[in-house]
């Protein structure tokens, strides 16, 4: 019996230890996270040199201000001035005007209309030849403020191609009709076509009183430097004026140049002192399309009252004070002009 247990204990020893001397299956080793101080920073978040690995990762930079993208004047250095005509080509009128501006050395900005500019390629193509800006109006002069996306792309689209395929100009800037561009729009307009959005700081009304007198008068009295001058070369009154407008402008000393070339002289205003700084982006656009930013009365009544009665709470009536046409009658007026034509 004790030979019996004596063999069962010997048999067990020896398969304990055989199976110590037996490599056994490896054990999967759970993940361990790289060292921080081996692991190269991500591009951006550099930790500076000399920190510990427990400082926070430097800060991206602060992102440039929002790109300036409408304009009513400009801060220049000199007598520098933007002489601009709405709504043409006009058969006879923007002939003449051309005219008159060659004789003298001026170079213009003219919004042009894109149905007008289809029709009357030949005038389109002198224009963009005597070294004047071609910029864009609108297709067919309508409020953009009451289009949509698709009616606002289809009116920067088709004047933008008429202009391509009749001058070979790409344009680089426009100005809405009655000055009426939302904040969105305008962001859109830049976006899509990088056109900045041109208004005005001078308007003798030559749309409304058709008298060269007054035209000239109004332009002379509210003319400084860095203006951006509105006028319509549609208007026989308004081409009247020119040459005489113009010649005294000349003696009191400006220069022209076209409204491109006088954004590249724009430079931020010096502040005032103990002014507050001025807000930026969206609202300085939405002070601007007004239509004016100071400086002329007159167009202050004029453009202001199409975009602000917008925004006006139904049944509320406009500040301004009623001595200028409604947008509706503004567009009654220009139809009744183009169907004269």
């Amino acid at each position: 019996m004790s030979k019996v247990l004596l063999s069962l204990l010997l048999s067990l020893v020896s398969a304990s230890a055989l199976r110590a001397q037996t490599p056994g299956s490896p054990v999967p080793s759970s993940p361990v996270s790289a060292d921080p101080a081996q692991v190269p920073a991500a591009a951006g978040n550099a930790v500076p040199a000399g920190s510990g690995g427990d400082s926070a990762a430097t800060p991206p930079a602060k992102p440039l201000a929002a790109a300036k993208i409408s304009y009513s004047s400009c801060n220049v250095e000199g007598p520098y001035v933007a002489m601009t005509f709405d709504d043409g080509p006009h058969a006879q009128n923007t002939p003449r005007l051309l005219d008159i501006l060659k004789q003298r050395g001026i170079r213009a900005t003219f919004f042009v209309v894109g149905q007008n500019a289809a029709e009357y390629p030949e005038i389109l193509k002198r224009t963009a030849a005597e070294g004047h800006e071609l910029a864009s109006h609108s297709y067919t002069h309508p409020q953009l403020t009451g289009l949509g996306e698709g009616g606002l792309s289809d009116q920067m689209e088709k004047t933008h191609q008429a202009v391509l395929r009749n001058a070979g100009v790409t344009m680089k800037v426009m100005r809405p009709p009655y000055g009426a561009l939302s904040e969105n729009q305008r962001r859109w307009v830049f976006a899509h076509y990088g056109y900045r959005v041109i208004l005005w700081d001078v308007d003798p009304l030559d749309w409304k009183y058709r008298d060269a007198a007054r035209v000239e008068k109004e332009i002379l009295q509210h003319t400084r430097a860095g203006s951006i001058i509105l006028a319509h070369d549609i208007h026989k009154s308004t081409v009247d004026a020119m040459a005489s407008t113009l010649d005294a402008l000349l003696a009191k000393g400006f220069k022209f140049v076209t409204v491109s070339e006088l954004l590249a002289m724009d430079r931020p205003a010096a502040p005032k002192a103990g002014a507050v700084p001025a807000k930026t982006g969206a609202t300085e656009g939405a002070r601007e399309s007004s239509g004016n930013s100071g400086g002329n009365s007159a167009g202050k009544e004029s453009r202001a009252a199409a975009v602000s009665k917008k925004a006006l709470p139904e049944g509320q009536k406009s500040p301004l004070k009623k001595t200028t046409a409604s947008p509706e009658e503004v567009r009654q007026k220009w139809m009744e002009i183009k169907s004269q034509r």
